[in-house]
């Protein structure tokens, strides 16, 4: 099978090698309806969380003969289902990597933004050792809230229960009650996670119905104070309204991983360019905002899990086997 690989870095070809048995050729490009082209002469494209595959872009992907689309992430948010399926296009994914990478990385965001790491870190830099203003706050003994108790979710969870001795709620419309036992998590409704907890960490998919969880309705329903972390996608948050309870203090610390319109910027080297994006401008703003680029899989482990997930997909696929990991509309 050959297989157009798009958005390709130095860690993706680093992971998939060459790919046997598959033939993979690298592409930069992110897919969308214009690069949709450069995939003629391959039977499949691989893609990432911020290539479009929108009904316009499979509509040329079909053209170019492509039977297949490998995503090499969970999420499939970006991808028309039944737009796919009615060109006759299969989409695979990997709904599991290395739970424990991502779970890590929010757990260290959480620390980040509580205990203010980053701000001591660009002091140290210029010679400023002043205490002033880094005041944290113990994880121990505080009310955490995790929205979604997917593998991820599940597992920050455990991590903030069992080592932190946080009193860990989860809010999942689908509580998983065996598991929430052994991490140490109590389940709760949304309207209680939110009025009680002391930190919220988003590990939900994007689906419509989490489409901006948190907006200006569940914002207002949040303790003064909250600290909000988001390793997850970017829609979940309604930016809007994040920035006017930063604004008002009601928020008082964020984490984030993602942006809802981060296709524009992450993965990409953007210093030498003007951003013109004034709600993303405004939020980078913030003293008490952190923001890394869609890093928080990014581990040798969860690449190497990605890599053998999607090639062993690709390879059920052009052997006519059944996949697991077929996306359904």
């Amino acid at each position: 099978m050959k297989v157009a690989f798009y958005n390709t870095k130095e860690y993706d070809s680093a992971a998939f090698g060459n790919g046997d048995p598959l033939e993979i050729t690298y592409l930069q490009h992110t897919l969308d309806a214009g690069t949709a082209k450069l995939a003629a002469g391959h039977d499949a494209v691989c893609i990432f969380v911020n290539d479009r595959a929108d009904a316009e872009t499979l509509k040329v992907l079909h053209e170019q003969g492509i039977k297949t689309i490998a995503l090499r992430c969970a999420g499939f948010n970006n991808v028309d289902l039944n737009a796919a399926k009615e060109l006759g296009i299969t989409v695979v994914r990997v709904p599991a990597y290395s739970p424990e990478a991502v779970a890590e990385f929010a757990v260290g965001t959480i620390l980040t933004v509580v205990r203010k790491y980053h701000k001591a870190y660009n002091r140290v830099r210029e010679g400023n050792f002043l205490l002033n203003g880094l005041v944290g706050f113990n994880l121990q003994g505080k009310t955490i809230g995790i929205i979604g108790t997917g593998k991820i979710g599940m597992r920050t969870g455990k991590i903030l229960s069992r080592g932190f001795e946080a009193h860990v709620i989860a809010y999942d419309p689908y509580p998983d009650s065996a598991g929430a036992q052994e991490a140490g998590i109590t389940y709760v409704d949304l309207k209680t996670l939110l009025s009680t907890a002391d930190v919220i960490s988003l590990h939900c998919p994007l689906l419509p119905s989490t489409k901006y969880i948190l907006n200006k309705e569940t914002l207002a329903q949040t303790k003064p104070g909250i600290v909000i972390v988001n390793t997850s996608r970017g829609a979940l948050i309604e930016t809007d309204a994040l920035i006017q309870n930063l604004k008002s203090g009601h928020v008082s610390a964020v984490g984030l991983d993602v942006y809802e319109h981060e296709e524009e910027y992450f993965f990409k080297d953007g210093s030498g360019t003007i951003m013109h994006d004034d709600l993303f401008s405004r939020l980078l703003s913030f003293h008490n905002v952190f923001v890394s680029g869609h890093q928080a899989f990014l581990t040798k482990e969860a690449l190497d899990a990605i890599a053998q997930t999607t090639v062993s997909n690709l390879d059920d696929i052009s052997k006519g086997k059944d996949c697991p990991n077929v996306v359904r509309a």
